[in-house]
């Protein structure tokens, strides 16, 4: 396992599972239902045909077998994060145009994710700073399933902002050790 698989894991464990930010994280995770692959694309088209392949492969999976992919890039590609957030646009008309629309949905994380209307330093954005830049491909269906039995989806966010915003520096220094490298 490389480096950057070990420190995606390590972060889907200690800030996503175990800081509660998906509750619905713990269960694909713990049943071996999450698939982590790092991507070391040099090029946008190199990277639509991974993500490609990775839509195909978590189509043709039996939900099982696998709920969910993360597609970490480790590489120069889309390491500023205004570029990964334009090519997300991208991405999503991908999707449309694979027939996938509907099917799969894509979450993002970076280590310098920032919500429009916020300030790069504002704690919020911890909720989806992750130590690579990552495409997470979800099952809609899954999704839908789970929030059926959620009454206020929303709140899950604002919990999310809330639980952030009272970490104490230590803390969040331990939980986020990349975005502290001195």
């Amino acid at each position: 396992m490389s480096a950057d698989e070990q420190a995606l894991k390590d972060w889907l464990k200690t800030v996503v599972i175990g800081e509660g930010l998906c509750p619905f994280a713990a269960q694909p995770w713990h049943a071996g239902t999450v698939r982590i692959t790092c991507v070391q694309a040099e090029t946008i088209e190199a990277l639509n045909s991974q993500l490609e392949k990775e839509c195909r492969h978590l189509d043709s999976t039996p939900q099982d077998s696998l709920e969910t992919t993360l597609i970490a890039l480790p590489g120069p590609l889309l390491n500023d994060f205004v570029q990964f957030n334009d090519y997300l646009g991208l991405a999503e008309n991908l999707l449309r145009q694979w027939g996938y629309e509907g099917v799969f949905q894509i979450a993002s994380f970076h280590p310098e994710y920032q919500f429009a209307g916020t300030l790069p330093d504002d704690r919020e954005n911890l909720t989806n700073r992750a130590p690579l830049p990552v495409l997470h491909l979800l099952r809609e269906a899954s999704l839908e399933a789970v929030l059926a039995h959620v009454d206020n989806p929303d709140a899950i966010y604002q919990r999310n902002i809330k639980h952030m915003q009272n970490l104490s520096d230590a803390q969040c220094r331990s939980l986020f050790p990349y975005l502290f490298k001195s």
